[in-house]
Formats: structure tokens, C-alpha cells, sequence
């Protein structure tokens, strides 16, 4: 088996990810990025008014109406660094 490269984000390089005129939209949880692009919960990196995308929104999860599990639907496409 070969080794699976997992890319590496830091706040400033997931920031790019904003889901904003084309980009990608990338949030961090718990050290794990998504990709949360196709979802209709996040139109144009919005979630509902509530959150922006790029961010890492961890602390923010325990105020949300959903559980944790919710992040089950959405791919991991890599980590948070320092």
C-alpha cells in the first residue's frame, strides 16, 4: 500500500477557501478540513447567514442547531495546522 499524501491548510491558506466567486468552500472542524462546495446549505460560502466559509468552526459547532454527525456528509480533504 502507498502512503496517502494529506494536504495541510493553516488558517491564512483555508481562508482562500471561501466558497466565494468560484472558489471552493472549505471549512475546518476538529482539525479536519471539508469540502462543503456542493452542499445548498452553503451558497456562495454562506452558511444560512450564520457562518462564511474558510474558517474553522469548531468552537461555533457547539451553538449550531445540528449535531457533529453532520460533518459525516462532507469529504475530509485535509488538516488544520498551526
Amino acid at each position: 500500500m502507498g502512503v496517502i499524501e494529506v494536504e495541510e491548510f493553516t488558517k491564512e491558506e483555508l481562508a482562500k477557501y471561501n466558497g466565494k466567486d468560484g472558489a471552493k468552500c472549505y471549512i475546518a472542524y476538529q482539525g479536519e478540513v471539508y469540502d462543503v462546495t456542493d452542499s445548498m446549505l452553503w451558497d456562495d460560502g454562506d452558511h444560512q447567514g450564520m457562518h462564511e466559509g474558510g474558517i474553522d468552526l469548531t468552537e461555533e459547532m457547539d451553538d449550531s442547531p445540528h449535531d457533529d454527525d453532520v460533518m459525516e456528509d462532507f469529504t475530509v480533504v485535509g488538516k488544520l495546522i498551526d
